[in-house]
């Protein structure tokens, strides 16, 4: 709700005050008894004192507040969050992972987290259609959460032709999985489309 514009918060208050609005195309008021749940990753009340923000709408919806910590302040709920997404995933795509590896999961609870959930939601997304066995393991993360030169006593990281060889197999894998559809393979990569076009162009794949 932190988003809206101004004059869609006048709108919303309207409705919360009075009970009604006016659908398009109608003269009569619809009457309606409902309950707003909102959520918002911005300081409402930051917002409300920048006037971005209503403060009669804020002390409207403000009555009881939850506030949720980011994920990387909730490392221990990282793992319980994995294991619901890998069933999720593999229900999904018909695939039989069934474990986690120790090191992927010490490298989810490393990674920041700026994305929270969702961000979690999709890298095990993406493991899940990269994974050819029964468990999960750290080369199908993204390269950013790779632990790269800690793993197995390793004390180089990848050279530059060898993380463009991973990046592009993982690019096919992804493009394969989603039939082609490039937006949503930019998605899962979480890059942007022009990224997507210009390494499908530079790896020269079809």
């Amino acid at each position: 709700i932190g988003e809206m514009p101004l004059d869609l918060q006048a709108k919303l208050l309207r409705v919360l005050e009075t009970g009604e609005f006016l659908k398009v195309g109608d003269s009569k008021p619809t009457k309606v008894n409902v309950r707003i749940i909102a959520a918002t990753n911005r300081n409402l009340q930051q917002e409300v004192e920048e006037g971005h923000f209503r403060e009669d709408l804020f002390y409207r919806i403000a009555v009881f507040q939850i506030s949720l910590p980011p994920l990387r302040e909730r490392v221990i709920d990282i793992e319980e969050l994995a294991i619901f997404f890998l069933r999720t995933f593999t229900n999904k795509t018909n695939k039989k992972i069934n474990k986690i590896s120790k090191n992927y999961l010490e490298a989810l609870k490393q990674h920041s987290w700026k994305g929270n959930i969702r961000e979690l939601k999709n890298v095990i997304e993406r493991s899940v259609i990269l994974t050819g066995t029964t468990e999960l393991e750290e080369d199908s993360l993204p390269l950013e959460l790779q632990r790269l030169g800690t793993l197995d006593n390793r004390e180089k990281t990848l050279s530059a032709f060898e993380l463009a060889s991973v990046e592009k197999v993982h690019i096919q894998k992804v493009l394969n999985y989603t039939n082609g559809n490039k937006t949503e393979t930019s998605k899962l990569l979480n890059i942007a489309l022009t990224t997507l076009y210009r390494k499908i162009d530079e790896y020269h794949i079809k």
